[in-house]
């Protein structure tokens, strides 16, 4: 016979299932039990046009290619273009305030996203930033726009190459490898591959081309091989930060060497040193600065204006702040039109360190929690927020997660044995898809508001539950 189920069950989980990252046949497997196919840097394909506004005197030879860039001729030079379907705000670092979202280019969106130094396992702090940008991407995708989604590899830096000296390993095998097992650590928490995945060694011509626009502008000086960025020439620096140039010192990749004009320029290009790689330039034998790494590779993939630069807020300072003074000084129509950051994570109310042995890679958190657990419970703090880490809040989301998927895992099982009628839903049952799918919408254009949409998902969850266990559905379900 045909099971009629009350309507709201069907109704409800039909609403559910976008929202979640995977089917509810089962819980997806833990990575003891999943084996995970990976790559290092993603192929390079010939564009047919690039998206966003170019210097044509920069940039301009031994590109490599990608495939994501965008049709449209035009670029814009800030956030002026037409308004999306859906209003989306968000919070700009540069202007300190929520912004509505107009992308420069209609129905096209070109993202950076800062990638990670690859000397070691990737840390809960890695997580949070990358499913941050995940959660944006889908929700973009969402809105139907054409994301061009770009997030690098730093695979040549000094931290790299210190390690590899430990190791006795050629630096740029060790950085492959690190990448290939951060690929695996993303793929476990279900974030999406980016439309291209360049490499800082891979893209040696475009950051050479790009320091010798710099120079030319007159905003660099040569010392002994060496090529580095004068702040003075830049007088918005610290526009990002807030921080005014007297305030700056010397410190985290921003090297202490008395030969400097002023001790906060950096390096764009450094000179070669005996047993570390190297890369022939116009001022020598040598390897890039950390930050025109970064200026070069989003230039290339998405020109020099385009609409979203992201990563975690302890990129704000030096780095971003550095990228925009490169940029700018390698073309004046560089412009960026949001410029978003994450908060930090500290764990059981302590700043995340190795010095305190209070850090932990993504690998050694799910070897204990699901890794859809650690995704749950990062996004259950707002984005911008701090985030507390302890076993408390993993066992809380762990639970959670399983509520919800067993929840949905049941309800899935009795509709797919039986023909569901999904006719007549009832005015509460309606009443509650309405309210859910408001409180979704209304939250994530507000700023990405992922905690308010997983309370919001408790009245839908707690339906489906009550409607699953009534009288009358397990009455007819032993009538068949």
């Amino acid at each position: 016979m045909k099971l009629r189920l009350p309507a709201p069950m069907g109704s409800l989980l039909k609403l559910c299932k976008p929202f979640f990252l995977t089917r509810f046949s089962s819980l997806p497997n833990s990575p003891a039990t999943t084996h995970l196919r990976t790559g290092h840097c993603r192929a390079l394909v010939k564009p047919k046009k690039r998206y966003g506004s170019f210097c044509s005197s920069s940039l301009s030879s031994s590109r490599p290619l990608a495939s994501c860039q965008f049709s449209s001729e035009h670029g814009g030079d800030g956030a002026d273009g037409p308004a999306p379907a859906a209003d989306l705000w968000l919070f700009n670092t540069m202007s300190r305030k929520k912004e509505a979202f107009r992308p420069k280019v209609e129905g096209k969106v070109g993202m950076y996203v800062c990638g990670v130094t690859a000397y070691d396992l990737s840390h809960i702090g890695h997580a949070r930033v990358y499913v941050t940008f995940d959660v944006l991407y889908r929700y973009l995708k969402n809105l139907e726009y054409e994301v061009c989604y770009v997030r690098n590899f730093t695979d040549v830096d000094d931290k790299i190459i210190a390690r590899a000296n430990e190791l006795g390993e050629d630096p740029i095998s060790l950085s492959k490898r690190y990448c290939e097992e951060f690929h695996v650590d993303m793929m476990h928490l279900h974030c999406l591959p980016p439309s291209v995945e360049p490499c800082v060694s891979d893209h040696m011509p475009q950051i050479i081309d790009m320091i010798k626009k710099i120079l030319d502008n007159g905003c660099a000086y040569q010392i002994d091989g060496d090529v580095y960025f004068s702040v003075d020439k830049f007088p918005e620096y610290g526009q990002l930060s807030g921080r005014k140039l007297e305030d700056n010192r010397a410190g985290e990749r921003v090297a202490v060497d008395s030969r400097k004009k002023n001790p906060a320029d950096f390096a764009l290009w450094k000179s070669a040193k005996e047993g570390e790689p190297f890369w022939v330039s116009p001022w020598g034998p040598g390897r890039p600065g950390w930050h025109i790494e970064c200026s070069a590779m989003s230039a290339t993939y998405l020109g020099y204006s385009f609409d979203i630069h992201g990563g975690g807020m302890d990129l704000v300072f030096p780095h971003h702040e550095n990228e925009i003074a490169q940029s700018c000084a390698a073309c004046g129509q560089s412009n960026i039109s949001y410029w978003i950051h994450n908060g930090f994570v500290t764990v059981d109310s302590e700043k995340m360190s190795k010095s305190l042995g209070n850090f932990f890679t993504i690998r050694q958190v799910i070897e204990l929690y699901h890794p859809l657990a650690l995704r749950l419970f990062l996004l259950g703090t707002h984005y911008r927020s701090p985030i507390n880490y302890s076993d408390v809040q993993l066992e809380s989301a762990s639970e959670r997660m399983y509520y919800i998927y067993q929840t949905l895992y049941d309800c899935e099982n009795v509709i797919s044995q039986h023909a569901v009628q999904l006719d007549n839903v009832p005015p509460d049952a309606l009443d509650c898809i309405t309210k859910f799918k408001n409180e979704f919408v209304a939250a994530m254009s507000d700023d990405l508001h992922t905690p308010v949409i997983l309370a919001a998902l408790s009245d839908p969850l707690k339906n489906i539950n009550d409607l699953l266990h009534t009288r009358k559905v397990l009455q007819q379900l032993k009538e068949c």
